[in-house]
């Protein structure tokens, strides 16, 4: 996509209730609902009449079982859910989170490579590496490997599963009933991968899929991430509260890709958007003040020790903020850790302050606003060189989506920042980025 051709790109974050975790409880929140594949469906479906871009399912492989009592933590196994929406849908693509850290090459490289296949090239892995430490006693393991560990592997993992995906040819597939040739053996190549964490020989048992591979998706901002993304991501999910740090963290990135050998344009930049619309100002404010009645702040500090590796049930909510080191020593997420830091070290704050007024949205830009007001935000980003789009988490899915989509998105398209109808059959083409 050309710069004179450039135009806003929207995923939308599936959930159970919603971005905010006292969604669940809002009295629009159909609990029996859910947790049902048709709540899901629906969601995609008014998303694709829409014409949004993609669809996202965040993932943990972890619970912390004092933390279930406020609410749904996680769900459906992306893999899983998005097969089920591939059968609904066309044109939306459709990006699913799975960890490095827990997983093997062969096992995703397929499975990614099935729901491209059947989706007719609308599959996205968003490569994560896990920052709960409590996830790795489901596996086996004491503790996470460190931060430094964890992206070299990740680095690996994605060259073994590129590798895999790229090990039939365009045209291996020959399907010749007379001759008796089904694939050109010249075509399909072992990869006889041999590294520091994988011994993978190849091929993929399953042919080259119609995009030429399922994109590529990343949600990591340490530096490690930002590196990881510039090598081979082709979208980057970012979490960035203000426009100064979405110009930096954007102007970085680009420039990192292009001195990994890429074309800048080649990947495209998505701050997280947390919001919630309202037909007016007031009503949008009126019903965030709804749900931060709804959350226990109890929730808010398990996440928080979660996402930081630090258990802030050892203090006081009213005691001050511990100092944090710096973000490279953490073997948590350091993006939350980056954010988090740079708030409390900018004036004294206490515990409490920050879970209540930062932590919603867990750092990511939040806007409450009517569809005009949202549309203004967006579009400053977008115009000004801080997001060539932006990943969607409607705070309240019940109803605030239908409004996102019903009110927000056609007065984007008003302005001529988004587009009326898919311009092409897979993912990448709809995005705009080159052929493979």
């Amino acid at each position: 996509m050309s710069e004179a051709n450039r135009r806003m790109i929207l995923n939308l974050v599936l959930s159970n209730a919603g971005s905010h975790c006292g969604a669940w409880r809002h009295p629009n929140t159909k609990l029996d609902e859910i947790h049902d594949l048709q709540h899901f469906l629906r969601l995609a479906r008014r998303a694709e009449s829409a014409r949004l871009d993609s669809l996202f399912i965040a993932d943990g492989l972890s619970v912390e079982v004092k933390a279930v009592r406020h609410g749904p933590i996680f769900g459906f196994e992306p893999l899983t859910l998005l097969s089920a929406i591939a059968a609904v849908t066309e044109n939306i693509g459709l990006i699913g989170t799975v960890s490095t850290s827990f997983t093997e090459p062969y096992n995703l490289a397929r499975g990614f490579a099935s729901l491209d296949h059947l989706s007719g090239g609308r599959a996205g892995w968003n490569l994560v590496t896990t920052g709960v430490d409590r996830t790795a006693a489901n596996f086996g393991l004491t503790h996470l490997p460190t931060h430094a560990e964890r992206y070299e592997k990740a680095r690996e993992f994605a060259e073994v599963v590129l590798k895999l995906w790229s090990s039939w040819e365009k045209d291996a597939l020959v399907q010749d009933a007379v001759s008796g040739v089904y694939a050109d053996v010249n075509k399909v190549r072992d990869i006889f991968h041999e590294g520091k964490y994988f011994s993978v020989r190849g091929a993929l048992n399953i042919m080259r899929s119609p995009q030429g591979r399922p994109l590529l998706v990343q949600a990591g901002s340490s530096e490690e991430g930002k590196d990881l993304a510039a090598r081979y991501a082709e979208l980057i999910f970012t979490i960035q509260r203000t426009f100064e740090d979405g110009k930096l963290f954007y102007d970085d990135i680009k420039a990192r890709t292009a001195r990994a050998g890429r074309p800048s344009h080649g990947i495209k930049v998505l701050p997280g958007l947390h919001v919630i619309v309202g037909a007016t100002e007031e009503e949008a404010k009126e019903k965030a003040a709804e749900l931060r009645e709804l959350i226990p702040i109890e929730r808010s500090v398990m996440s928080m020790s979660n996402m930081l590796g630090i258990d802030f049930s050892a203090y006081s909510l009213d005691d001050p903020f511990p100092k944090l080191p710096d973000p490279e020593k953490t073997n948590a997420y350091q993006t939350f850790h980056k954010m988090v830091k740079k708030i409390v070290d900018s004036r004294p704050i206490t515990i409490r302050e920050v879970v209540e007024k930062y932590w919603v949205g867990s750092g990511d830009l939040n806007v409450a606003g009517s569809p005009e007001q949202v549309a203004d935000v967006m579009e400053y980003w977008f115009r000004n060189g801080a997001a060539d789009g932006f990943n969607v988490m409607p705070q309240l899915g019940f109803g605030d989506t239908d409004l996102f989509l019903d009110l927000v998105v056609p007065e984007l398209r008003r302005r001529g920042l988004f587009p009326a109808a898919y311009t092409g059959r897979t993912l990448r083409e709809n995005l705009g980025l080159d052929p493979l």
